[in-house]
């Protein structure tokens, strides 16, 4: 029986129509300029209204490749902390991804503590949201999606390094997406400066001072464990550069400036 996750909040974080969501990618999209050939990225999860134009933004830059790997935190706490899908298709609006079952076949051989575990996918957004606009730029992409609800350091990063044996025994190009949003619900003046050091970090190919800087200064960077793994991956694999291609938080489209998200959209080659 293949193993097919549907769509869990289309029609709430993003259209459900494939026209009006095509439409909506396309609006974020940017065609122009010279495209980078990221080993990772870090991208935003809210819904497209509040975070849509900064997803687009870091995606416009990337030159995606076949195979992307999408790390995502665990919002609903179902399942595994450490939990893939191996096999099947993910549904969305435009259409269904294939798994990557080599890579993912690959990942778990290497590391183990890797659980194939659909539950912990089944309600959760944060890699869900992503997945419409690499179909959007790569119709032919393949998916790793992985779900975290470990903040241990040394699990990430065990996690991060597993990534990069994996990616380098496959031999061809492949984009760990991190998903996450950044600081929740401080006032905007706050957010930007919590978000700013958590950023420093990642800019700096930093993953345990990543860590260390959400834990010591109180940042709730929902996806900061998959974006610890991605960063130990990228490192592994090479990566000398990061970019921060665009940042917003929620209030520059919403006005409330008492409660908000911050969003960052980077790339690391």
């Amino acid at each position: 029986m293949t193993m097919v996750r549907e769509p869990a909040v289309a029609g709430r974080f993003y259209p459900s129509k494939p026209q009006q969501l095509s439409k909506e990618i396309d609006s974020f999209l940017s065609l122009d300029g010279e495209k980078t050939k990221a080993i990772g990225c870090v991208a935003p999860h809210a819904g497209y209204r509040y975070s849509g134009h900064v997803a687009g933004s870091i995606f416009s830059k990337i030159e995606i490749p076949r195979r992307c790997v999408v790390l995502g935190p665990n919002h609903t706490g179902r399942g595994h902390p450490l939990a893939i899908m191996k096999r099947g298709s993910w549904r969305t609006p435009l259409g269904a991804a294939s798994i990557d079952e080599q890579l993912a076949g690959q990942l778990t051989g290497i590391f183990p503590a890797i659980t194939e575990d659909a539950e912990a996918h089944r309600f959760e957004h944060a890699i869900e949201v992503e997945v419409p606009f690499l179909q959007k730029l790569r119709s032919d992409v393949v998916l790793v999606p992985i779900v975290i609800g470990t903040g241990q350091l040394v699990i990430l990063e065990h996690l991060g390094k597993a990534l990069a044996h994996a990616v380098h025994a496959i031999g061809e190009p492949v984009l760990i997406v991190a998903s996450s949003d950044m600081n929740h619900y401080e006032n905007d003046a706050r957010t930007r400066i919590k978000d700013r050091k958590a950023i420093d970090r990642i800019l700096a190919l930093d993953a345990r001072g990543l860590h260390e800087t959400i834990v010591k200064e109180s940042i709730s960077m929902c996806g900061f464990g998959p974006a610890v793994a991605m960063l130990t991956a990228a490192v592994k694999l090479g990566a000398k550069n990061a970019e921060l291609v665009e940042y917003a938080t929620s209030g520059d489209i919403s006005g409330d400036l008492d409660h908000v998200v911050g969003y960052a959209g980077i790339a690391i080659s």
